[in-house]
């Protein structure tokens, strides 16, 4: 079907009606994909913690939607990979049937766990766009088990499995020694192959329900539905960006190391043009690639904090980065140069997201939060082999933490990084039911928030025990020297680390290690920072700081010495005291 034509042989514009069914329609095509991802899929990181994006992408590379809730710095990193597939094979390169598996890092540089299944989609024989899943697989060979090797991994060989836009299925018919080169090189190919067939499943329900859209409204509506959309995603953003002030924004912070070079800083530096709607983010300042595994090759650092600025709530596309330059020299840390290693890519990419948005502080404050934990959350990675069945285990999840409070509310608690969409920990019955551990405690930290007229929120402790000798993964960047800092007064939050226990030890001793071996009956405490706090501590409302007490959020000690809140000894308030020792905290300040 074709639209009909003006007298001046133009097409007519598309009816508002039409335009806004198509535009849910995207959205909700890669959404279905995501439930029918994790309904199927394998492993406990897809359909438990949902470490995962669902996508519909062009020829030419650009975003046309992704599943809500997908992981947020996966969408920087899917486009690069159709441009590359389509320098490869050419347009006339692919058939229907087609399934092509990658996760190199020449292209995309991620961990070698994030695999991509993609599937092209023809319409009358005419390729217009391709179907695509990223999701985390449990394992891809080498020191790939969990969330990868970390940073102490020398190259990607080590690492795992590299593959480099490869047909696992061709016009529909099974690669089977690229198969079984898969199944033979996989700790868990039961998991790992499960998971790439729900991935194939998600895209073959995308095929047909584009069909189904095509055949309903016609390839050139669609067609220019998409690109109005797109005109108008990124209308709404420069809409935004033209409210504030043109200038140059800047700010700085830093790891406290590499995981590997103890003593040097892992500086992060972040410089944001404003001028007139369009936004430059430039990231030149940040470290140069390193020999530790800490690398990536990504622009998603600077899109999902344009993105959180600029239209959180919307969905994406294309459209939302057109009014956004990002600049990031080859042989910058976020723009490494392979083989350089990546295997703990993501570590740095929250805490740059934080620094591209303190630097627009003071451009926004009204919008802007304080730090916060600025991680990928506290990894649970425990694994090894059960000694009754066998077979070989992995227990997964990802512990969220504080984020920073905000110009009208205290930070959420206990919440995964901006990095990371919807992604959850995972329940405490789904691990002890599939994994010989047993999870002692989960809590919230007390006093891990920064003190702040608006409290940061609050990290984790969540102590697991393992029943069987096994590994734990302890790889974790640190944040103990740049906690996620305090905006406007506030104070900063704590940081986090990895605590061990081993059985007839006393105390925990906080631990640093990829792939540790344990004994039975060992203890382990996953600790997640807090974020930083908004705004004069002194100008919180007493009561609330009361009720934090009594929460257990805040210490009473806590309370006096940063809140100037005074207590009785059943926690009612002192009011004349608090006036007191309010009025001696800020002479103090003088």
């Amino acid at each position: 079907m074709r639209r009909a034509l003006q007298g001046d042989g133009k097409k007519k514009p598309l009816d508002a009606v039409t335009l806004e069914v198509i535009r849910n329609a995207l959205p909700a095509i890669a959404n279905e994909m995501a439930a029918d991802l994790q309904r199927t899929s394998y492993n406990m990181m897809i359909y438990e913690v949902r470490d995962f994006c669902t996508s519909l992408v062009n020829t030419k590379g650009e975003l046309i939607s992704q599943n809500v809730g997908g992981v947020s710095h996966f969408v920087a990193d899917l486009g690069v990979i159709i441009t590359d597939a389509m320098k490869r094979y050419g347009k006339d390169g692919f058939k229907e049937g087609d399934v092509i598996i990658t996760n190199h890092q020449a292209v995309a540089g991620q961990h070698l766990n994030n695999i991509v299944i993609y599937m092209p989609y023809f319409y009358k024989r005419e390729l217009l766009l391709f179907a695509m899943v990223r999701a985390h697989w449990i394992d891809v060979g080498g020191m790939s088990t969990g969330f990868g090797a970390g940073p102490s991994v020398g190259d990607p060989w080590l690492e795992g499995l590299q593959l480099d836009q490869l047909k696992i299925y061709e016009a529909g018919k099974l690669n089977e020694t690229l198969y079984r080169v898969l199944k033979d090189n996989i700790r868990f190919p039961e998991s790992s192959l499960g998971d790439m067939k729900s991935q194939m499943a998600a895209c073959r329900l995308a095929v047909r329900r584009m069909d189904e859209l095509f055949n309903k409204y016609g390839r050139d509506t669609i067609l220019d539905a998409i690109a109005q959309i797109f005109d108008e995603t990124e209308r709404k953003c420069r809409n935004v960006v033209e409210k504030l002030k043109d200038g140059v924004y800047e700010a700085s912070a830093f790891l406290d190391d590499d995981g590997v070079k103890r003593d040097e800083h892992l500086p992060i530096a972040a410089k944001v043009t404003v001028d007139r709607g369009s936004m430059t983010i430039d990231l030149s300042g940040c470290s140069p690639e390193r020999k530790a595994a800490v690398n990536s090759r990504t622009y998603a650092g600077a899109r999902v904090a344009y993105k959180a600025l600029t239209g959180p709530l919307e969905p994406v596309n294309e459209g939302s980065f057109r009014a956004l330059k990002v600049i990031i020299p080859e042989g910058n840390i976020m723009m490494a140069r392979y083989p350089a290693p990546m295997s703990g890519w993501s570590m740095i990419v929250p805490t740059v997201v934080d620094t591209i948005v303190k630097a627009l502080g003071p451009a926004m404050m009204d919008r802007v939060p304080a730090g916060h934990h600025g991680l990928l959350g506290g990894a649970v990675v425990f694994f090894g082999v059960h000694p009754k069945t066998g077979r070989r285990f992995v227990v997964q999840s990802i512990e969220g933490g504080g984020w920073g409070g905000r110009p009208t509310e205290d930070g959420e608690s206990g919440t995964v990084s901006v990095c990371q969409g919807d992604v959850r920990n995972a329940s405490i019955e789904g691990i002890e039911l599939k994994c010989p551990v047993v999870v002692e405690s989960r809590a919230l930290r007390t006093d891990s928030g920064g003190a702040g007229k608006h409290r940061g929120g609050l990290g984790l402790d969540t102590c697991v025990r393992n029943l069987i000798d096994g590994r734990w993964n302890f790889d974790h960047p640190s944040r103990e020297h740049c906690p996620p800092w305090g905006l406007w007064g506030g104070k900063p939050g704590t940081h986090g680390e990895f605590l061990l226990r081993l059985p007839g030890e006393n105390d925990f001793r906080s631990m640093d290690a990829p792939h540790y071996p344990v004994p039975v009956d060992s203890e382990v405490i996953v600790r997640t920072g807090g974020g930083g706090g908004w705004g004069d501590p002194l100008q919180r409302d007493a009561a609330l700081v009361r009720a934090d007490v009594i929460e257990e959020l805040v210490s009473r000690d806590a309370a006096e010495r940063h809140y100037g809140v005074v207590l009785r000894d059943d926690l009612t308030l002192d009011e004349t005291a608090t006036e007191r020792r309010r009025n001696a905290l800020r002479s103090g300040r003088a």
